[in-house]
């Protein structure tokens, strides 16, 4: 189910008790995600699409925001033109406590190599 959005320039997202396991873990589990997981957690704030590099076309960029969006890892908002990207820590902690920590702990060490 995709929450429909409350205005003409907002974005749809699950509410809290929306946000489902097996959804997080599949938008974590691609590395293009998981890599803009990385940054916006690194980052501390919110940042805009543009801030986060990915070596994909535009277009494979806006998806895998729109698929962390959608199953709840990150909340865009817009501010102008820009759209602004932020972690939905305090969501994903109370809900699924630890995982994130895990995840990030877990993708910085295997990025460090052996």
């Amino acid at each position: 189910m995709t929450p429909a959005a409350t205005g003409p320039r907002e974005l749809a997202h699950p509410a809290r008790d929306e946000i489902r396991l097996e959804g997080v873990l599949h938008a974590l589990s691609d590395p293009m995600r998981l890599r803009v997981v990385r940054e916006l957690a690194a980052a501390g704030s919110e940042v805009s699409c543009s801030h986060v590099e990915l070596p994909v076309a535009k277009s494979t960029s806006t998806h895998h925001f729109r698929v962390l969006r959608e199953s709840g890892v990150i909340r865009q908002t817009y501010c102008g033109t820009a759209k602004l990207n932020g972690l939905r820590r305090d969501d994903l902690d109370a809900l699924f406590p630890g995982l994130l920590d895990a995840v990030l702990s877990a993708a910085a060490r295997q990025a460090d190599g052996p």
